[in-house]
């Protein structure tokens, strides 16, 4: 299966090296362009990609009103991921709050762009492990008491166990290593914590353990 992307950037430089990435892979083809949030929009409108790769900060629409648009069309598909040079960007948790699958820093490897872009077509979310916990830290302005948290007295210790590593950045090759399971198993731990607590995906239950105080600080 081909994941089809569209890349938005307002640097013709930058949106030429992701495209040069992209192409390298057999089952990546870039299908689009845009240098502006609105042409985003319009261009996951016509073209329907499977993933969009959206700056931050773009000219007459940035990648927030972007990401929020694009997910808010009736009957769309397209997953979001948002690219930032600033590891703190106020916008970042804002897209995330809008359905963005996750966020990346620009700097990173050609490898892992690639990674990420495969892992938001399949379904799957992520932030950027180095600025997980300073991110949601940061924008989540209202602690609601654990004992309140919607949802959480439904998961079983383990899964609460996984949920912390979640919020903790963990891959779930890394849970499993950590607990001395199978992937399988983890995949399983996941689903049931995000349909228990009504989640979209895993970034968003790292920002449900922040914003309820279960997530390990510091």
């Amino acid at each position: 299966m081909t994941l089809r992307v569209l890349l938005a950037d307002d640097h013709d430089l930058f949106r030429s090296g992701l495209r040069a990435v992209l192409a390298t892979q057999p089952d990546l083809e870039c299908v689009g362009e845009a240098a502006d949030g609105h042409a985003a929009v319009a261009e996951a409108q016509r073209l329907r990609p499977d993933v969009a790769v959206l700056d931050v900060r773009m000219p007459r629409l940035d990648g927030l009103g972007a990401t929020e648009r694009i997910l808010s069309a009736p009957g769309n598909t397209t997953r979001v991921l948002v690219l930032t040079t600033h590891d703190l960007d106020d916008y970042v948790y804002r897209a995330l709050r809008a359905g963005a699958s996750g966020f990346l820093l620009k700097n990173l490897p050609p490898e892992e762009l690639v990674s990420a872009v495969r892992v938001a077509g399949r379904g799957d979310a992520l932030i950027d492990p180095s600025v997980t916990r300073r991110l949601v830290e940061r924008f989540t302005t209202s602690i609601v008491p654990a004992e309140r948290a919607p949802g959480l007295d439904r998961l079983t210790p383990r899964e609460r166990e996984v949920l912390l590593l979640l919020a903790d950045a963990r891959s779930n090759a890394e849970i499993a290593e950590h607990l001395g399971v199978g992937d399988e198993t983890v995949k399983t731990h996941v689903s049931r914590i995000l349909t228990k607590l009504d989640l979209r995906d895993r970034v968003h239950a790292v920002v449900y353990a922040y914003q309820h105080g279960i997530a390990p600080r510091g």
